[in-house]
């Protein structure tokens, strides 16, 4: 899955089907939990035109497709500007899930046992500026994920997947930006293209390849208007919406209709507004409040941001609230990751999840309104999931047994550890403090290291692995199988380069690890694969490689002139802007 921000690096809770018969997944409940409402609250059609705002807090890290990969992000991007080869239908739960042709003329053909996967796009797909979408713009596109130097942030399917050899540290292949001709050859005979059929050869059989290419990593991109890393906020776009003028970081952008789309090769994206506002750098407690009362042009708004628990009570005293308010589960779970390269002691590790209060986090971020404790980093309605406690402490964790630890790692105590996490609100700040509580009366000497910018990108970067001994992630998969959260996370082969941890943020390595992922890949049986999935990360868990912490839930608010709002699960039920309208009555 993708990783996700202190609001809420989930993407989909979606369908996976494997190849040679094996039974269907059905869709992951991650829209599932108490929903007060399901649809827009405003009576009235939607409708084209006018304006949609979107309120929120966090940054954008990245805009460009090789590099997105936060769930909100692939979200908003996959509907407005980004199309794939496959996507998913503007619809609400399970029929959200079902897989359908994009740029493509169908949900792709394998062949070779699962090793190889043909797609032929559709004629007439423009780019903005009028070109033709080819096949060698989608070939250039996923070639840019190799250069792992350059195209940071985004995920490693395409390095994991392709029929191209490895090295040390990432592929032979180093991306479009390194003349080199022998890596060009491996990639050109792991993707070709014949006409405006492309071909992916892979490395290993993979059931539900046509899943991963619904991500944007493996959207075109047109190699004349690539700048490498400053492309980050560059959008060029082959979608219903265009980036007026420039978007600014910390503060959004605004996006304009696409003249050169067209709904005749596109019948996913209603593209109902006539522009879209984005405003970054807002409080959670503003926007709520914004949302809440409802004015001016607060009533043509979404948000990704979810209530702050004290904000919850007032909405749901409020009985206009009803309407345009929902309490869904989300596919994203939180959990921390010990930095291998300091904490090198297991039995240190094991100490800090002993002491791990799991209770006084949830209770800190709003109780049951807003998540529920976790057992694993696997959501509990992705196949793989495995609930078990891996050294047997209680949610409230165990600060005599954690010190009992240390004094057996023959540690001083207390052994100082800081502690970085995303910030930057009042729920985020007591749920590191409830940490850092467990911690120290476990026998540590936690610091506190708030970021309230952007999060991602820094601890991602290799400069700054000194300065952590534990960080935060939040994950969810990117289809409800265990495929997309174990490799993405903890294969090293494919995360740990000199530039980038990739999604491995604790630097976590294991040759067996990665030896038993290459196993479960080639298990074609679903079910056997996700028992292996499973045991996996109870391996992983009981080794220190990360402690869960919580499965989240969203409190999503709208305005009263938003139309067309639904639980897509396909979009991580967040705002689907694929569909969202706004009636102009609400006026």
């Amino acid at each position: 899955m993708n990783k996700e921000s202190g609001m809420t690096r989930r993407k989909h809770g979606i369908a996976a089907i494997a190849l040679g018969g094996v039974v269907a997944i059905t869709a992951a409940g991650c829209g599932g939990g108490t929903s007060t409402s399901t649809a827009s609250g405003t009576a009235g059609a939607s409708a084209k035109g006018g304006t949609l705002y979107y309120l929120s807090k966090r940054p954008a890290e990245h805009l460009d497709p090789q590099r997105t990969y936060l769930g909100r992000d692939i979200a908003n991007t996959a509907r407005m500007v980004y199309r794939t080869l496959v996507s998913y239908p503007v619809a609400a739960g399970k029929a959200g899930t079902k897989l359908v042709a994009d740029l493509a003329t169908d949900t792709g053909t394998a062949s070779n046992g699962g090793k190889t996967w043909k797609f032929t796009l559709k004629d007439g797909i423009k780019w903005q500026d009028a070109t033709p979408v080819t096949c060698a713009d989608i070939k250039y596109g996923v070639s840019r994920t190799f250069a792992t130097s350059v195209i940071t942030g985004g995920p490693n399917y395409a390095i994991q997947f392709l029929d191209i050899p490895t090295k040390a540290k990432g592929s032979v292949y180093q991306g479009p930006y390194v003349k080199d001709a022998t890596g060009q050859a491996l990639y050109d005979k792991a993707v070709t293209c014949t006409g405006n059929t492309i071909t992916f050869n892979l490395s290993k059989p993979v059931g539900d390849f046509n899943y991963t290419v619904t991500m944007p990593a493996f959207a075109p991109y047109k190699a004349s208007m690539d700048k490498g890393d400053k492309s980050n906020f560059s959008i060029f776009s082959d979608g219903p919406y265009e980036l007026q003028g420039a978007w600014t970081k910390g503060q959004g952008g605004t996006f304009v209709r696409n003249p050169n789309w067209s709904a005749s090769t596109d019948t996913i994206r209603k593209a109902l507004p006539d522009k879209i506002v984005f405003t970054e750098g807002l409080t959670d407690e503003v926007i709520a409040q914004r949302m809440i009362s409802d004015q001016g042009n607060d009533k043509f708004a979404v948000t990704d941001r979810t209530v702050p628990p004290a904000m919850v009570p007032t909405v749901k005293a409020n009985p206009a609230m009803s309407t345009r308010s929902e309490n869904v589960l989300s596919p994203f779970v939180d959990y921390v990751l010990p930095n291998f390269k300091k904490m090198t002691n297991p039995v240190v590790r094991q100490a800090l999840a002993v002491a791990t209060d799991k209770a006084g986090y949830v209770a800190a971020g709003g109780g049951t309104n807003a998540s529920a404790p976790a057992t694993s980093m696997i959501a509990s309605s992705v196949l793989g999931y495995k609930s078990y406690n891996a050294f047997g402490a209680p949610e409230s964790g165990d600060p005599v047994k954690s010190k009992a630890l240390l004094t057996q790692a023959g540690v001083k105590m207390p052994y100082p550890i800081t502690y970085t996490y995303e910030g930057g609100t009042p729920t985020t700040e007591k749920q590191a403090a409830a940490l850092k509580a467990g911690w120290d009366a476990g026998g540590f000497s936690t610091t506190l290291n708030e970021l309230t910018d952007t999060y991602y990108d820094v601890i991602q970067n290799p400069a700054n692995a000194t300065k952590n001994d534990v960080v935060w992630g939040s994950w969810g998969a990117d289809w409800p199988s265990a495929s997309t959260d174990i490799p993405a996370l903890f294969d090293s082969r494919v995360n740990l380069t000199s530039a980038s941890t990739g999604q491995d943020y604790g630097y976590y390595q294991n040759d067996a690890v990665n030896k038993a992922i290459d196993a479960a890949y080639a298990t074609i049986d679903l079910a056997k694969q996700a028992q292996t999935w499973g045991d996996i990360d109870e391996t992983i868990q009981k080794q220190g490689g990360y402690i869960p912490l919580q499965q989240r839930k969203f409190y999503l608010v709208w305005g009263s002139g938003v139309t067309g709002f639904i639980d897509n699960p396909a979009v991580a039920n967040y705002p689907d802007l694929g569909g969202v309208g706004i009636n102009p009555a609400a006026k």
